[in-house]
């Protein structure tokens, strides 16, 4: 570790290179430069400038925080969290103090959790405090979050605080000491928060809570939109809607202080932006796209948004549109990058307060972000270090976006990833369907599933089937209660176009997942006994009856609901659905892949699974790794997996050539 802090030091803030200077290579990337963890997670700048503050990842997986000083190039403090307790995000405060929300380590799939504790500390390390939650020094049980960081105040913060007692659910807005603890309440709001739907706060210009939406108190299955003139006149409902209904959602004032920008679905089928006037309750909507949800592009003028400059999205690529008329520095200053870095995402990940120094992060498809530092005086861009160095210019595998047709003439689109150097006529494939499954999709972004099967020699084929999200309410509601259906076929669908193509084998085809995914990969092969030679299912769900008895989801009145809507009651339909329930149909052996610690889905879907398959003498293959949870956090243990599935894959499709 103390290596690595020095190699940190001497190339941070270097203007050419990264921590690794590595030549691009054709040498196959091993399994294990897959798995491993990103190196660096984010980079953010002091608003005087002074310092850079960067969290790392250890061995272990455990985040802490570096602070370099800018002008000699040291390391003036280290933050690490203890236990399972880690570092989930960080914001400066002030010029010398930073603001750390805490998480906690669970599985890969679900992402370390933040755990509605904030924790402050010094650039130099100093005055270390927990400001929030059972661990503070008012040993407060409420969840909370970060409502607005006041940049023109260097001691108080404004936060979102819920009780975690559920007889007291409300949202409530507090001032909050960012040194002593010391909280003021400022304003209860008629509206609720919870983990798993966390309730959306915006504040005006000058501080004050204007705008929010959030559960309905009496009614978690309803989102309410509120609103108030001032800080001193009452909350107001703008409107009701079905958690997964149509609805505004608001993301920020913009500098005249009356228009919020915020994405909406209430007068189009995709999410478009639009702008809401606060004086005369109308919404215009200003960008939207045919296909595929938009999020707004944000001019950030002092640490607070002043306009719309744009619109992000992901279809065929990842895509970021400046506006014509945007022609503000800020606007001139994407574009420039947009030309120097084509075909990736550029995110400004924080600014000096004066707008004069940028830390962007700069994305692709093949590795992480690469973080340069931008100073606007002297016009230079200076490369800082990339999160994972060890991938950083490899003969990584292509991806893309691709649509067809499903059998009743919807739309679909997927992400397509191809061997590299290879000619794509062919291919043994993958089909490899993603988890959620509702309201999630699958992006032409990084993917170590798809990018460690591709590099073997597979297609890998990931469809965004019906009740995807990000294309619309009513196409991600067609797949309610259409689990083991539909969405099912449209999977398939997908794998029969290829073939059309000529771009696979349709004889050398296995289906691989997570979570639904591992769901769905296993009920493709019961609806396609002779197209599926061979099934993965990682952490899946085999038995829809028992997600109403199993795992986190029924544990929760809205968890029940949820599945409720997407699942149904009805009995036949439910054993219809279940593969567990359909063995008798599937001819590919089955590779069952689990996590003895998983809440999500209980290892009792594994553990049932292949006492069925026992008792047909169905051909399967078993991993478990009793301390995951849902989703392989340790990197050893998805080298492992990757090796057994790769091996699996062999042994029934053949060797890619």
């Amino acid at each position: 570790m103390d290596l690595l802090r020095l190699i940190f030091v001497i190339f941070l803030l270097s203007p050419a290179f990264g921590i690794y200077a590595q030549a691009a290579t054709t040498a196959q990337i091993s399994l294990e430069d897959f798995a491993k963890k990103a190196q660096f997670l984010d980079i953010k700048i002091s608003p005087d400038g002074k310092y850079i503050a960067a969290t790392s990842r250890e061995d272990s997986g455990s985040v802490f925080l570096t602070v370099i000083e800018m002008k000699t190039n040291k390391v003036v403090s280290n933050q690490y969290l203890r236990g399972k307790d880690t570092i989930g995000g960080f914001f400066w405060v002030n010029n010398e103090r930073i603001l750390i929300q805490v998480a906690r380590m669970i599985g890969a799939l679900e992402m370390p959790s933040y755990a509605g504790e904030l924790f402050a500390v010094n650039a130099d390390g100093s005055k270390p405090i927990t400001l929030t939650g059972p661990r503070a020094k008012n040993a407060e049980y409420v969840f909370s979050t970060v409502a607005h960081l006041l940049p023109d105040d260097d001691e108080y913060i404004l936060i979102n605080s819920s009780p975690y007692n559920k007889n007291s659910p409300y949202m409530h807005l507090r001032k909050l000491n960012v040194y002593n603890g010391r909280v003021t309440p400022l304003t209860k709001m008629p509206i609720k928060s919870t983990l798993e739907n966390s309730a959306t706060l915006i504040l005006d210009n000058n501080g004050v809570a204007r705008m929010a939406i959030g559960l309905n108190p009496e009614n978690d299955q309803e989102l309410l939109l509120v609103h108030r003139k001032s800080e001193d006149d009452e909350w107001q409902q703008l409107a009701k809607a079905d958690i997964n209904g149509r609805y505004f959602t608001p993301y920020a004032f913009l500098a005249d202080n009356k228009t919020i920008v915020g994405v909406s679905n209430t007068e189009t089928e995709t999410a478009a932006i639009t702008l809401y006037n606060t004086d005369t309750h109308k919404q215009e909507i200003i960008a939207q796209h045919p296909k595929v949800d938009l999020s707004p592009v944000l001019n950030i003028v002092k640490g607070v948004p002043a306009d719309v400059i744009g619109a992000a999205y992901s279809y065929d690529t990842n895509e970021t549109i400046i506006f014509d008329d945007a022609v503000d520095e800020f606007s001139m200053l994407i574009r420039s990058m947009q030309k120097t870095f084509p075909s990736k995402v550029v995110n400004v990940t924080s600014m000096t307060k004066d707008g004069k120094v940028i830390v962007l992060a700069v994305s692709d498809q093949d590795s992480g972000a690469d973080f340069y530092i931008y100073n606007k005086n002297d016009k230079k861009l200076a490369h800082l270090l990339n999160t994972t160095p060890w991938l950083k210019d490899r003969d990584m595998p292509t991806t893309k976006g691709i649509t067809y047709q499903s059998r009743d003439g919807l739309t679909i689109h997927a992400v397509l990833t191809l061997p590299k150097n290879t000619d794509a006529k062919n291919l043994p494939l993958i089909m490899l369907p993603h988890g959620g499954p509702h309201g999630v999709r699958d992006t032409v972004s990084y993917s170590s599933d798809a990018k460690v099967l591709a590099s073997r020699g597979y297609a890998v084929l990931q469809p965004n089937f019906r009740g995807s999200g990000g294309f619309g309410l009513s196409f991600e509601q067609a797949g309610y209660r259409n689990w083991g259906s539909t969405m099912i076929n449209d999977m398939t669908d997908g794998v029969l176009h290829l073939a059309e193509q000529g771009m696979i084998d349709k004889s050398r085809v296995c289906t691989y997942g997570g979570s639904y995914g591992g769901y769905a990969a296993l009920m493709s092969a019961i609806r396609e006994p002779d197209l599926y030679k061979c099934v993965v299912g990682f952490v899946g769900v085999y038995d829809l009856n028992l997600m109403y008895t199993e795992g986190d989801i029924p544990e929760r009145k809205s968890g029940v609901t949820y599945l409720e809507k997407v699942i149904g009651r009805d009995k036949e339909q439910l054993n219809a659905y279940s593969p567990l329930k359909q063995l008798d149909k599937l001819k590919a052996p089955v590779f069952i892949i689990h996590g003895g610690e998983d809440k999500r889905v209980p290892i009792i879907h594994a553990n049932h699974l292949k006492a069925e398959l026992e008792k047909r003498n169905h051909p399967y293959e078993w991993l478990v790794k009793e301390k995951e949870g849902h989703g392989f956090f340790v990197p050893e243990n998805n080298v492992e997996r990757w090796q057994k599935m790769l091996a699996f894959f062999e042994k029934h499709i053949g060797k890619p050539n």
